[in-house]
């Protein structure tokens, strides 16, 4: 098998991006590429440090290979409904698969099956005979903490000084240096299973015979289709919907109801430049969006799940500067997410810096407060009422909203370029006092209603009047400047303005003239509004599907419907997306990513309904 060429003209040593397949247990998850390589795992939580990164340092980082050991064509995909993963090997005589899954416990609390981790690859052979090659090479701790290999009958175990695996095998293993390999030959019917699973102490890894894994098979595949089965959903691309919600439930992490807004670090968004960042935590922001898609579908137990880690986590009321609530918090909840840079790996395609942490974490982003208040409408709509508590949490937010709107932030964007008075954060600002209001007066809560209603009104004068610019024509960035900015889509989305209002509708002509490339979104321009960072952007697929939307709701339809049917065009071969499409078409940036999936689903959801 061959890799794609590395860039700067090297060997062939990376897979691009979007040649992966996602699998995992709502705790952690695996990237596995066309050629049969897991090149990202972290073992035993999405933020944990990784044991195969061969994704940001194809000599360093490690990685699981597992292929048809004679030249082969490959194609993968899901067993429908689920996220069991197959990569087949077509080879001049047979046919192999390799099935790939993370059995799902649905274990909780001191379990024992609550900590397991375990990664199982089943390798059949379809057709005729086929020889496969599997090396097994973990580099612990993003490739800087060594470790010893033990040899025990047929079982392999791996050990660091933070973490040990064991990998079982129903072929004979042999020691190569510090990894372990196999080379085997399956006949049509026969199969193969490989299990990676976390050793705890002096604890025997458990085998996995091939009937244990058949079962284990057969329990994952059941588990991701009765979660489907869930889904309200039964307009057109259904398939793509679905895609997209099952991936959404991949990026939660069962023990705590946290959404990450990807399961990766430092995919770049530009090959060879600086915006590589780590997206295994969870952004209110992003998080609450997913609740929104999610309960669009009938998925209201994630939506009840985040709505406990957001009263057990993010309580307002801890007097920081940047505001009762961080932007961002870790899987489980702590606060500190120290950004660091590990110059030991290359970097993606030598992407470098490979960073772990997020320093945005301290910014002040006040959208996070419309977006998070919106959520909380909308579960409370759509699933249960909310709490005494949740109320008086969601008074003290909007409180604190009302006393400081008008401070400048960094944004949506989480732009490293200095502060300023965004539009985008005012808008979800008002959005987060409008939704307050509509709460209380529903349900007959108690609340300043007086006060909350004036800041509500002030909010949406300085909108209309501060973020319109009448040389442009259109709502911009932020205030007195003119660059245009795709983030303002969410206008007629958040109902602040009618979507068929004069000046909406020049501002949507006007972003479709700058920032509309084919059907696809930029940001903005960096050139034109600096963003405190090196080298170009991608169009941004979020900004996209928000495009279709908002063309909808313009009435715009037959127009959206062909800008969302190319933007499907742009997913990879499994439906997946990453955060960006490149110049030249390909994914760019963490992968998957929540945020672009969620505005998949919300966009399909209301072209459905317009299409009738």
């Amino acid at each position: 098998m061959t890799r794609a060429a590395g860039h700067g003209g090297g060997g062939r040593r990376y897979l691009p991006v979007a040649e992966h397949g996602l699998i995992g247990d709502l705790r952690s998850v695996a990237l596995v590429g066309t050629d049969g390589t897991v090149d990202w795992y972290c073992c035993p939580s999405f933020d944990a440090p990784s044991v195969f990164a061969a994704i940001l340092d194809a000599d360093r980082g490690g990685r699981f290979e597992l292929a048809a050991s004679v030249p082969a064509r490959t194609k993968q995909f899901y067993f429908p409904d689920t996220n069991v993963l197959i990569t087949r090997f077509y080879t001049e005589d047979g046919v192999g698969e390799v099935q790939d899954f993370m059995p799902v416990s649905e274990a909780t609390g001191d379990a024992p099956e609550a900590e397991r981790h375990r990664l199982i690859r089943r390798v059949l052979c379809v057709r005729g005979t086929i020889p496969f090659r599997v090396r097994v090479a973990p580099r612990f701790g993003y490739g800087a903490q060594p470790h010893v290999l033990t040899m025990v009958d047929d079982v392999a175990v791996f050990e660091s000084a933070a973490l040990s695996l064991g990998l079982t095998a129903t072929v004979p293993l042999e020691a190569d240096g510090p990894d372990t390999r196999a080379d085997f030959k399956l006949s049509e019917g026969e199969t193969a299973v490989f299990a990676l699973d976390q050793v705890s102490g002096a604890v025997e890894p458990r085998r996995c015979p091939v009937a244990e894994a058949e079962e284990q098979f057969g329990q994952t595949v059941a588990y991701w289709r009765r979660w489907l089965s869930a889904s309200k959903y039964r307009g057109r691309w259904r398939e793509m919907v679905h895609r997209s919600a099952l991936t959404l439930k991949l990026l939660t992490y069962a023990p705590t109801g946290a959404i990450v807004a990807a399961p990766t670090t430092s995919l770049p968004e530009h090959l060879g430049g600086e915006r590589n960042w780590d997206y295994r935590y969870v952004w209110v922001r992003d998080a609450a969006f997913c609740v929104y898609a999610l309960l669009r579908l009938g998925f209201t137990g994630e939506a009840a799940q985040f709505m406990q880690f957001v009263s057990r986590h993010i309580s307002p009321g801890d007097g920081k500067p940047s505001g009762p609530l961080q932007i961002m918090y870790g899987i489980d909840g702590r606060t500190e997410l120290p950004e660091r840079e590990l110059p030991h790996l290359e970097g993606h395609e030598g992407s470098a810096p490979v960073r772990v942490g997020n320093a945005a974490a301290d910014q002040l982003q006040l959208d996070i407060y419309g977006a998070l208040v919106d959520s909380i409408y909308l579960y409370d709509k759509w699933a249960e009422p909310i709490s005494s508590d949740q109320w008086d949490n969601v008074c003290a937010l909007v409180d604190w909203v009302c006393e400081n709107w008008d401070q400048p932030d960094e944004g949506i964007w989480e732009t490293r370029g200095g502060r300023r008075n965004f539009l985008y954060s005012r808008l979800m600002c008002w959005v987060a006092i409008e939704r307050a209001v509509r709460m209380a007066n529903r349900r007959g809560l108690p609340a300043d209603l007086p006060r909350w209603q004036s800041c509500r009104d002030t909010v949406y004068r300085r909108i209309m009047s501060r973020g319109w610019c009448d040389s442009r024509g259109a709502f911009v960035q932020h205030e007195d400047c003119e660059v245009l900015d795709a983030s303002v889509l969410m206008m007629p989305l958040a109902k602040f303005i009618a979507p068929t209002d004069p000046k909406w509708l020049a501002t949507l002509d006007a972003l479709t003239q700058e920032l509309v490339s084919d059907s696809l979104v930029y940001r903005y321009d960096p050139r034109a509004s600096p963003d405190g960072l090196r080298g170009d952007e991608g169009t941004f697929s979020i900004c996209s599907f928000w495009y279709v939307e908002a063309m909808v709701r313009a009435g715009r339809v037959e127009e959206a419907r062909l800008a969302f049917e190319k933007m499907l065009t742009y997913a990879n071969h499994l439906g997946l997306y990453a955060e960006e499409i490149s110049h030249t078409g390909q994914q760019r940036g963490n992968f998957p990513q929540a945020f672009t999936h969620l505005s998949l689903i919300s966009a399909a959801f209301n072209l459905d309904r317009a299409l009738g």
